[in-house]
């Protein structure tokens, strides 16, 4: 399914007016912020090792049964999807304005990353779409062939260098690194719980700096994955796949059956060989590690096509979630100050105490709460407070907020 080049006509710079918005995007980033948060409640409500090790095998019953099905149907495949979305983004914004502008909304993105990374959430990823969309500029005038093409290899580049790792630690010159690894993580896992857990802000906000450090290491790895799906989300723009989803319904159809016909047996088959993926020690653990990074690529794209075409054949079920969309800055971080002031000991301290089949109806009831706000606030407001304040960063002129009655 190879994107086909069209041509996409300049317009004037500014920023985005609401009617112009693209309806079906706002639902689609509604449904991965839901994603995002099921994704990551598992780090907020206990350490953030334990959320990226796969189905944790010291669960029973019903809650590792919760674990598997989220390990399955959800981890890992909403970061891509809003790395998906991003480079939807960047390509619409693009034929608005100049170079100069992006990086300046860039700029304000990684600041906001920053401080939500040392003060709230290790767990950002606002700071590495900041510093992986600096090479974005350099791919502007891409055609949809060129951009899709290379979206792939930089996503192939990610696996390759996994692989390279993990022949590192497991081959000949690295035996025992699986043991040692464990112990690094069993490590990390009581550091976190004993400064999220039981330490005050000044104690957290010291590991969640030295938890960052790690995830700025890790972005040698992850950088080229999400360049990729950032180029992949260039390239649907340049198709003209958004600008024209009813004239591109066959290939919508194409990519909802295709990315969940193959990603989701590839994923069910990454989670047979290999539930806990931080056991690397046999062919088994590197084969479903391996298989769960290819099986993510195509269920996200599949989700995304899969919810464009129910919007645009029932939009009534799922236009509810279009405000949620619309600030979705403000909302993915409601969910981290939430979250963390209930859980972490300077809160309300309840971190490591909601059992993980107890962690979707959690979520369900925040981001229900989360998508009411946001229906209230653009009742009376045309942006999200985040959203306005980034605006108005961006493009030096103060944006109307208020509606006009």
């Amino acid at each position: 399914m190879e994107p086909r080049p069209v041509s996409i006509p300049s317009q004037s710079c500014g920023p985005t007016p609401p009617q112009t918005r693209v309806a079906a995007l706002d639902v689609v980033r509604g449904f991965a912020l839901f994603g995002i948060f099921l994704m990551n409640i598992e780090g907020m409500a206990d350490t953030l090792a334990r959320s990226q090790g796969g189905i944790d095998l010291s669960l029973d019953g019903i809650d590792r049964q919760v674990d598997a099905l989220i390990y399955v149907l959800v981890q890992g495949k909403f970061y891509t999807l809003f790395s998906f979305l991003f480079g939807i983004g960047f390509a619409l914004l693009a034929e608005r304005v100049e170079t100069v502008v992006y990086l300046r909304r860039l700029a304000l993105l990684g600041v906001i990353g920053l401080l939500h990374a040392t003060l709230v959430w290790p767990g950002d990823v606002l700071l590495s779409y900041a510093l992986v969309g600096l090479l974005l500029p350099l791919f502007r005038e891409g055609s949809a062939r060129w951009l899709w093409r290379f979206g792939l290899v930089f996503y192939g580049v990610a696996l390759a260098m996994l692989v390279w790792g993990l022949w590192l630690l497991i081959g000949p010159g690295g035996a025992g690194a699986g043991d040692s690894l464990a112990e690094i993580r069993a490590a990390t896992m009581a550091a976190q719980a004993s400064a999220y857990g039981e330490g005050s802000f000044r104690v957290a906000t010291g590991q969640r700096l030295w938890d960052l450090l790690v995830v700025m290491f890790g972005l040698v790895q992850i950088g080229p994955l999400l360049f990729g799906m950032f180029l992949l989300g260039m390239a649907w723009v340049k198709r003209g796949a958004i600008a024209d989803i009813a004239g591109h319904w066959l290939d919508y159809r194409r990519m909802a059956m295709f990315g969940l016909g193959l990603g989701l047996p590839l994923m069910v088959l990454a989670a047979w060989l290999a539930p806990d993926i931080g056991d690397i020690a046999h062919w088994r653990g590197i084969a479903g590690i391996l298989l769960a990074w290819v099986a993510q690529l195509w269920m996200c794209l599949g989700y995304f096509a899969a919810i464009v075409l129910l919007f645009h054949r029932h939009p009534s079920a799922l236009s509810w979630l279009a405000p949620a969309g619309r600030m979705a800055l403000t909302i993915y971080l409601l969910q981290s100050l939430i979250s963390t002031w209930i859980f972490y000991g300077y809160g309300l301290g309840w971190f490591g105490q909601l059992p993980r089949a107890w962690q979707p109806l959690y979520v369900l009831a925040v981001f229900a709460v989360l998508v009411a706000f946001s229906h209230v606030w653009f009742a009376h407001f045309r942006h999200g407070p985040l959203e306005w304040l980034w605006r108005w960063g961006t493009y030096g002129v103060r944006p109307p907020m208020r509606r006009v009655a």
